[in-house]
């Protein structure tokens, strides 16, 4: 078997893109000495007229091509089998196979199968550590760059995300082979193709909480973000006025986000609620785990706080939107949401810290915030 190695010069007026496929097409096409070729990237190949010259390649795209979906991550049973090793080979184990799921999981074939992302996976257990194992490149920067222009009223859109909801969307395959983007859509289609995000059953997420991280960053980090930035950097406050009790402080922070008039905070709907509600409790994701609409008890919360200490402070949150908190309150007693934080019949009792059932209101009449905290 001969490796044959080309030295690549490219020179001359012609742009480099253009060179580049004139080069694959030089090395590839009608030579007796090629019998298969493989590429491999997360970018098309792009096609720069009708005839191209690249037109024997074949693409296989983990958003259409159902048949070889599962060769673009790590699925469940492959994660299983390493995390088997890793219990064999690690002295003290720290990685949990459930947190696995919940850091890198989330990503989806065409034929709607789970995958994880490779590489984070690999990294977790090499070093016995879940953490943001997601490298910086170049398409985040330039994708930020929409998202900081508001192109099409994104910043909304992300706002949904951060709070758990998927946005409606088309992905289109080749938007992504440039950095041209002009509608919302593609700027979907381009962050779905860098792994930025997951698309499922033509909506988008934000796939797991290793992303999650990634966008608390951005929103932290970027006053262009506007009310989205601001809202972000009271969140520290937030937290605080809940855990000590404070509801007048709370009310307050809530009615500072009303008070941005951004399109998102109409409130019409609890989801937009929760959106803001996330929003303000964003730096609670340093100490706990947040779940949205989990499921707790006789039916599913709007938000759980898993403290990441277990001896810390466990929150329930219940919004309601034209209610008030007492109702709300009520609901997390008569449901009985603090029985997902006591475990199973037999099982020791993992979280030992006290329970707090918050209930925020939104009144549609006096747009004021009212909000109410007892210990379960």
């Amino acid at each position: 078997m001969k490796i044959i190695i080309f030295p690549v010069i490219f020179g001359g007026q012609t742009p480099p893109v253009l060179r580049y496929l004139q080069f694959l097409s030089n090395l590839l096409k009608d030579h007796a000495y090629v019998s298969m070729s493989y590429m491999t990237g997360i970018l098309p190949i792009s096609k720069y007229s009708s005839g191209s010259e690249l037109n024997m390649f074949m693409e296989f795209k983990m958003t259409s091509m159902a048949m070889f979906g599962e060769y673009f991550g790590f699925t469940d049973e492959e994660v299983d089998v390493l995390y088997d090793k890793y219990l064999h080979l690690c002295k003290d184990p720290q990685v949990s196979r459930e947190g696995l799921r919940e850091w890198y999981d989330g990503y989806f074939t065409a034929s709607g199968r789970r995958l994880y992302n490779p590489r984070s996976v690999v990294m977790a257990l090499r070093f016995n550590q879940l953490s943001n194992y997601w490298t910086s490149s170049g398409p985040y920067d330039e994708i930020f760059y929409y998202i900081r222009n508001d192109i099409e009223h994104i910043r909304d859109d992300l706002a949904l995300m951060i709070s758990g909801e998927g946005i409606d969307a088309r992905v289109e395959e080749f938007a992504a082979s440039a950095m041209d983007l002009r509608t919302k859509n593609q700027i979907y289609s381009a962050m779905v193709v860098y792994g930025l995000l997951t698309y499922t059953k033509g909506k988008v997420f934000i796939p797991n909480r290793e992303l999650m991280f990634r966008y608390e960053e951005l929103l932290r980090s970027e006053k262009s973000l506007g009310y989205v930035y601001r809202l972000a950097n009271i969140s520290d406050q937030m937290l605080k006025a809940t855990l000590s009790g404070d509801t007048d402080r709370m009310a307050e922070i809530l009615q500072l986000a009303h008070n941005t008039e951004t399109p998102i905070l109409s409130y019409n709907n609890e989801t937009e609620l929760a959106a803001v509600v996330n929003l303000v409790y964003l730096s609670a994701r340093d100490r706990y785990r947040v779940e949205r609409e989990d499921k707790a008890g006789k039916g599913f919360v709007d938000f759980i706080f898993y403290p990441e200490n277990p001896a810390d402070t466990g929150l329930i949150l219940e919004l309601k939107a034209g209610h008030s908190p007492e109702e709300a309150i009520r609901q997390i007693r008569e449901k009985r949401y603090a029985l997902r934080f006591r475990g199973k019949p037999g099982e020791k009792e993992r979280y030992t810290g006290q329970i707090l059932g918050v209930g925020i209101s939104y009144d549609k009449d006096t747009k004021e915030h009212h909000c109410k905290i007892e210990q379960l």
